[in-house]
């Protein structure tokens, strides 16, 4: 029953780091399965799977447990993770205009479908578009004067400057300042308040690059996990692979890549095109040895559900970007459920 591969993922509950407890007696059996990531949307799948296993050795299924326990996971040395946020996931790329916004925010939107508590940073302080995606308005509260209640959209907490700003005004701050108001707003925002219990993830959307506030988070800011967003095309995955040595440098883990824009499929014939190119994502990810973790297609909607303030991963969940999304974000989570846990009492880092 290890064996037993895991939709949409290409890896088995073993490989994604599951414990399982199998009690078998008159011919029924029970079953306990314990994972490191969000899997509420996997349980269906897995009660019909698990049941036909047991059929084959003539068992009827009694009961199938299912639990999500995401604990903390290391970050860079000499910095332990946030006491209201389990992990912070940063999502990068080499150059603009791949998508990352649109991606990490439908990522977010993903793992809470399944279940987690999430959060999203929109640490882009020049040109933060995380309100318009999310469609957020208006002000967040400040309970204290001190500190910022998150704001709340689609089953995700949201924070950004540009919640915080009038929507014309433009950041003309030097690096200093950009990197200060990306580290007030992760410390004085009130993350999990909303939810209970802290966060298990933060997705923090990077601008694009390897400038001030990238070397920022990798100093100051407790990072689990890193994910380089790139298209196929060669010219884009030559910036992604210094996005990922950056990380590497700071010694950030990456978790893996995600190819956006792969394939374009006409709304009319069907015809499925590569308008970027093919393969890219795979090369990158084979040269440096580190997963690639989804293939995200190029669809009009999904650009205009982030235009209209309802992600695709909400406003179409049974749709083919919406799978696609969902199972990049469960792989993401499997990958940093597999990385070593934090093992000391969690303890405030931002200084």
């Amino acid at each position: 029953m290890s064996a037993l591969p895991l939709a949409d993922v290409n890896l088995s509950l073993a490989d994604a780091g599951a414990r399982i407890r199998v009690v078998a007696a008159d011919a029924r059996a029970a079953v306990e399965i314990v994972a490191g990531f969000p899997c509420d949307l996997l349980k269906p799948w897995l009660e019909a799977e698990i049941a036909r296993l047991a059929g084959e050795e003539n068992l009827t299924l009694a009961r199938l447990e299912l639990q999500s326990r995401i604990t903390s996971h290391a970050v860079q040395p000499n910095l332990s993770p946030l006491p209201n946020v389990r992990n912070l996931i940063a999502i990068g790329s080499g150059k603009g205009g791949v998508g990352k916004s649109t991606t990490a925010v439908n990522l977010a939107l993903a793992l809470a479908a399944d279940g987690a508590r999430v959060g999203v940073l929109d640490a882009d302080i020049y040109g933060p578009s995380i309100p318009t995606m999310l469609g957020l308005s208006g002000r967040p509260d400040s309970p204290d004067g001190k500190t910022i209640e998150p704001m709340r959209a689609h089953g995700v907490e949201a924070m950004s400057i540009g919640l915080l700003v009038d929507q014309d005004t433009p950041m003309i701050w030097r690096g200093p300042m950009a990197t200060s108001a990306l580290t007030q707003l992760l410390g004085e925002t009130r993350w999990g308040s909303t939810q209970g219990d802290g966060l298990d993830y933060l997705i923090v959307d990077l601008p694009p690059g390897t400038g001030d506030i990238q070397l920022t988070l990798a100093q100051k800011i407790p990072v689990a996990g890193a994910v380089i967003v790139t298209t196929p095309q060669e010219v884009a995955t030559l910036d992604a692979r210094k996005a990922l040595k950056m990380f590497e440098k700071v010694q950030v883990p990456v978790l893996g890549l995600v190819e956006n824009m792969a394939v374009h499929v006409c709304s009319n014939c069907g015809h499925a095109e590569h308008v970027f190119g093919q393969g890219g994502g795979e090369r990158m990810a084979a040269q440096y040895g580190v997963p690639l973790l989804g293939s995200l297609p190029l669809e009009i909607g999904i650009r205009e559900q982030g235009d209209a303030g309802v992600p695709m991963v909400v406003a179409a969940p049974d749709s083919a970007a919406a799978r696609a999304y969902r199972a990049t974000a469960r792989r993401m989570a499997i990958e940093l459920a597999r990385r070593p846990r934090v093992a000391t009492p969690l303890s405030a880092s931002l200084v």
